[in-house]
């Protein structure tokens, strides 16, 4: 595991007791991101850095029984939250591990994929190829996280990178978060959110890999 990780373990050590509570702010729009992935019944669905599994149950209500949750989280301190909301709620078709986007191994092909405010794994390119190389042609992509606000508003723009900075390693990256996800699909598409400080996209994963990727580092 890289230095990186290492930092973001260290973050969320910190952040993993009152998680639960801040997320709450938030909780609308976890569901409108959910709601973009028009999961169905039956469906496989990866929830990516699933931190203390907030996420489970509406994804579990799409897919039902007869569907299944991938997940996994590096931090131990937020992956121990999550095993114990699966193991008190008895969810049998919950597949969680603590390990690093960069090195997680998915026991099947998801048709479905939620990035929901994981910002340091979708600025990873070496994050991103391992994960999208697991879903299936043509999976659901939903994204949702933190960004700039238009370049003229100036020092506005430092509220956000703050509110950034005590999650993520690399805050910056803000202009067009989703632009490492983005050459992996056919079409991706987003909106403003938050008066214009937060955004969500939706997209569709290519057929094929995409043979030309920017050439830019693991992070800006």
């Amino acid at each position: 595991m890289g230095a990186d990780n290492q930092a973001s373990i260290a973050r969320y050590a910190r952040h993993a007791a009152g998680y639960d509570a801040s997320a709450r702010r938030t909780m609308a729009l976890r569901l409108r991101t959910i709601g973009l992935l028009g999961l169905k019944p039956g469906d496989v669905v990866l929830d990516v850095g699933a931190g203390t599994g907030l996420s489970f149950g509406p994804l579990r209500d799409a897919v039902g029984e007869g569907g299944r949750v991938l997940a996994f989280e590096q931090s131990p301190h937020m992956a121990e939250r999550a095993v114990q909301r699966v193991q008190r709620s008895g969810w049998r078709n919950v597949w969680l591990q603590c390990i690093a986007a960069e090195d997680v191994r998915l026991p099947e092909p998801a048709d479905a994929v939620l990035f929901n405010y994981v910002h340091d794994i979708t600025r990873s390119p070496p994050a991103v190829r391992n994960l999208l190389l697991q879903v299936k042609p043509g999976a659901r992509i939903a994204m949702a996280g933190i960004k700039f606000f238009p370049w003229w508003t100036g020092p506005l723009n430092l509220l956000p990178w703050m509110k950034n900075r005590p999650y993520n390693v690399h805050p910056g990256g803000l202009w067009q978060p989703w632009d490492r996800v983005q050459p992996w699909c056919t079409e991706l598409r987003w909106w403003p959110t938050q008066c214009g400080m937060g955004y969500i996209a939706q997209g569709r994963l290519r057929a094929a890999p995409p043979t030309i990727l920017p050439t830019f580092g693991a992070h800006p």
